[in-house]
């Protein structure tokens, strides 16, 4: 199998808050970086981390936007254009209801932090397995580097079967939905401080509900590039609420 051409672009399948919301406002602060606007910012020191190390902490998530996955990035396959994808997820947008997640809460995920639902919840599961599954038309299949790459993980026979199934190994039953907040933080008082610090931004976002209430497609030029909302539909709303195409990011 041929490995996809290193300059497609790559499109996921996000919820986001929008811009204006108090979520979206604490994140672009703390990852610095918007990926509705763009916009980059100088990072708020923490204590005790140097500037440049909390800025390899930041930097994965900060690429990717904050954002919770629904379907992990793709290329499209051959065929398939950028507005084929756009119409069939709004298509899909406009069946689905706001979903309400009853509370969230931070969490240590192996040895990185995100913001988690504080329980199951079978609505925002259901909506991300429909994702995967039905968008998959579109996914351009993983050349032999990608699978290498993600092999590395040390995957289970599950994980394995869904890699090859579903261009990814942690979704389905095996995903776990999540805002993440930072890249891999392997020290562990290092990764205490990290904690106390979000804490005190994200306190207001702790023990309280989050309403899912867009569908977002975020789009990343060519590797290495960020991530930025291409559009952002709203569930049960029948209709786009933005677009930006962003070429040159």
């Amino acid at each position: 199998m041929n490995d996809p051409s290193p300059e497609l672009p790559r499109y996921a399948l996000y919820y986001a808050p929008r811009a204006e919301e108090a979520l979206a406002v604490a994140a672009s602060r703390w990852l610095g970086r918007s990926p509705d606007t763009g916009e980059a910012r100088d990072l708020v020191p923490v204590g005790g981390i140097s500037h440049e190390r909390l800025s390899q902490i930041v930097t994965d998530p900060r690429l990717y936007g904050f954002h919770g996955t629904l379907k992990p990035p793709i290329a499209l396959v051959e065929g398939a254009t950028e507005r084929d994808f756009l119409e069939a997820v709004g298509t899909l947008a406009a069946t689905e209801c706001q979903i309400d997640v009853p509370s969230m809460t931070l969490a240590e995920l192996q040895d990185f932090l995100a913001l988690v639902p504080t329980g199951r919840c079978a609505a925002l599961q259901d909506f991300s397995d429909r994702c995967v599954v039905e968008f998959d038309e579109f996914r351009r299949p993983a050349g032999e580097a990608e699978l290498a790459r993600r092999r590395a993980a040390s995957l289970t026979q599950r994980q394995e079967d869904l890699l090859l199934r579903w261009g990814y190994p942690y979704v389905l039953e095996q995903g776990r939905f999540h805002l993440t907040l930072t890249g891999r933080i392997p020290d562990l008082r290092e990764r205490g401080v990290i904690l106390d610090e979000l804490r005190r931004r994200f306190v207001a976002f702790v023990d309280r509900p989050l309403a899912v209430r867009d569908l977002c497609v975020f789009r990343q030029p060519a590797p290495g590039r960020p991530f930025t909302v291409l559009a952002r539909f709203r569930l049960g709303g029948g209709r786009r609420l933005a677009t930006q195409v962003w070429r040159a990011a």
